[in-house]
């Protein structure tokens, strides 16, 4: 649960309405949602195109222009609906957003006595100190950033372990060492603050800004310590997001700054046709709707391209900490997976040879219909790349619902780190 903005406000209808916006390279996505009992249906989608000055590998270049286009498609989904909700949830991802998980093990000094609310309050914060520590200094490293340009945007306590005995609430236990795993998400404070500004030149109340492949990672409704384990891949139009899941928690979450646009800049500059005219070509080699002798010009334009994105993925998965072996199963979606030769390219080449898979990974598309807790009320989202609006839309949920102890813990340990 993100643990960072105000709760919903209460509204005399007996539903809660709120939106979900999902701000793409290419496109922003809208949806509205309607909650009822723990579910949430669909009952607007609006679409808005990017102008190519509008984003850059999956962050706001253009404040302006990009509200504009929020504004037109959150439009269009709110006529559909004839609601106007009042929150908003909105995604984030790009090149420098980074998740990571953070294990602390602590020795308790009497192990007979029972865990108190005091010594869990400890507990919580020598985590959470940890973690920040962790991830500022990778992004700094990575980046350049110092630590006041970073902002912590979601965070979750993962696993609790006393003694390798799971729990979900430490507090009247016994035992010796309690482990325990927080997952955060820091993004650079310029990228949150771009966020924001749109939320308020909207007008709506900012419920989250949500971490796009935490929600997609997290919209198959597995449970934390199951025997789940995956890899989650977004390919949108300027970025690639990376999700780790294993044993049901999510270990980080990396992206890398290669999308679908490469591969239409590709074409625009190969055949000196508009960046409009090559995607289209894009679409009807995608659809098969090309000769052959044009879809292997193609294939083998494409050629340079995929190898690169594979070294990239391959760089990116070795680069995810505290993972011994990887999960072998690979799930894709968002509309840069539509090109078919990135699922084929996976399958046949030898990308993951240098990487730790108990087998060769085995790669499947991850479908609107596989995400709990959503009905499309509009039968308007059927592919792929509305994959992610929908994982948010399943986040969003969350937070209506009651936080437990733990998570109330940690949102103050936040508060107290961040002074």
């Amino acid at each position: 649960m993100n643990l960072f903005f105000k709760t919903p406000k209460k509204q005399t209808d007996p539903y809660h309405y709120f939106a979900v916006l999902d701000i793409g390279t290419d496109v922003v996505k809208v949806l509205v949602c309607q909650e009822d009992k723990g579910k949430g249906n669909i009952i607007g989608v609006g679409k808005q195109k990017q102008r190519l000055g509008d984003m850059h590998q999956g962050t706001i270049i253009d404040i302006e222009g990009v509200t504009e286009n929020c504004r037109e498609a959150l439009k269009e989904a709110e006529t559909m609906a004839n609601v106007h909700p009042t929150d908003v949830v909105i995604g984030i991802a790009g090149e420098l957003v980074k998740g990571l998980a953070t294990s602390i093990e602590y020795l308790r000094k009497d192990s007979f006595e029972e865990i108190s609310m005091a010594e869990l309050q400890n507990i919580v914060h020598k985590v959470q100190w940890k973690a920040f520590d962790e991830i500022r200094q990778q992004i700094k490293k990575e980046a350049g950033f110092n630590e006041l340009d970073v902002k912590l945007i979601h965070s979750a306590i993962s696993n609790v372990n006393i003694d390798g005995y799971k729990i979900s609430n430490p507090l009247g236990f016994k035992g010796t060492n309690v482990t325990m795993t927080v997952f955060n998400v820091f993004a650079p404070l310029v990228h949150f603050e771009a966020l924001t500004a749109i939320a308020a030149a909207l007008e709506k109340d900012l419920l989250s800004i949500a971490s796009e492949p935490y929600a997609v990672s997290k919209s198959l409704g597995f449970e934390d310590g199951s025997d789940f384990s995956a890899i989650f891949i977004d390919i949108g139009g300027g970025t690639t997001d990376v999700a780790v899941v294993v044993n049901g928690g999510v270990i980080a979450t990396q992206m890398f700054g290669i999308g679908g646009r490469v591969f239409t800049k590709r074409l625009a500059k190969h055949f000196n046709t508009s960046f409009q005219e090559a995607e289209q070509q894009k679409i009807q080699f995608s659809h098969d709707k090309l000769s052959q002798r044009e879809t292997t010009s193609i294939e083998k334009l494409f050629a340079s391209d995929l190898n690169i994105w594979l070294e990239a993925l391959a760089l990116t998965l070795q680069d995810i900490p505290h993972v011994d072996v990887l999960p072998s199963k690979i799930l894709l979606c968002g509309g840069g997976a539509l090109l078919p030769l990135i699922k084929e390219s996976l399958e046949t080449e030898d990308w993951f040879t240098s990487l730790h898979f108990s087998k060769p990974p085995k790669i499947s598309y991850l479908h609107p219909k596989d995400i709990i807790n959503i009905l499309d009320q509009t039968h308007l989202i059927k592919n792929i790349q509305d994959v992610t609006p929908m994982a948010l839309a399943n986040l969003a949920l969350e937070l209506t619902g009651n936080e437990n102890l733990i998570t109330k813990m940690l949102k103050k340990a936040i508060r107290i780190v961040e002074r």
